[in-house]
């Protein structure tokens, strides 16, 4: 018998937000509807607003712009390479940004690597929560983002890194010191 993957849904500025989480209530992802590489509903996933209600409050305290740094517990599966990536996201600080150059820098990768790193954040299966958002061009280019670039800047925005109405970021901001694991 496998174990049953939880879900529900939340309505937020960026549309639907699905959410699914494992049986000890970790979250495993975060999607927006017609996301890259997001997920669907199941017929063998349970319903189960439960497991997702301090998501809920931190999402709603972030979406009001209370909260600029999530305190969840999740669990997410990919490669050790990916892992290192979406980690590296947790360090981008609210109302930051980063290239995917620096990503690769904090992950000790070469620079060749920038690719890779872009298709490892793109597989982020945590939008919102771990901060792909926050991942920019080298030339300050808003680039692609699984979401939508729509949502990336309408995200950006919202943290003030883009002005109201222009589509130039702020310089980047010092990356902060890496967390202690443990999540």
């Amino acid at each position: 018998m496998t174990c049953p993957t939880y879900w529900t849904s939340v309505t937020g500025p960026l549309g639907p937000l699905l959410l699914t989480a494992a049986p000890a209530g970790e979250l495993t992802s975060l999607s927006v509807p017609g996301q890259k590489g997001g997920r669907e509903v199941r017929d063998d996933w349970r319903r189960d607003p439960g497991p997702f209600r301090e998501a809920e409050e931190q999402l709603a305290a972030y979406f009001a712009g209370e909260l600029k740094e999530f305190r969840l517990t999740w669990r997410t599966e990919g490669t050790a390479f990916r892992e290192r990536v979406w980690a590296a996201l947790d360090d981008i600080p609210y109302g930051s940004t980063a290239t995917y150059g620096e990503i690769a820098a904090r992950i000790g990768a070469p620079r060749a690597a920038v690719r890779a790193v872009g298709g490892a954040i793109g597989a982020n299966p945590l939008l919102v929560v771990r901060p792909c958002h926050r991942v920019i061009g080298a030339d300050g280019a808003l680039t692609g983002y699984a979401g939508g670039l729509d949502r990336k800047v309408r995200l950006l925005t919202h943290e003030g890194v883009l002005p109201a109405r222009g589509l130039t970021p702020r310089r980047p901001h010092p990356p902060r010191p890496p967390r202690s694991a443990g999540r």
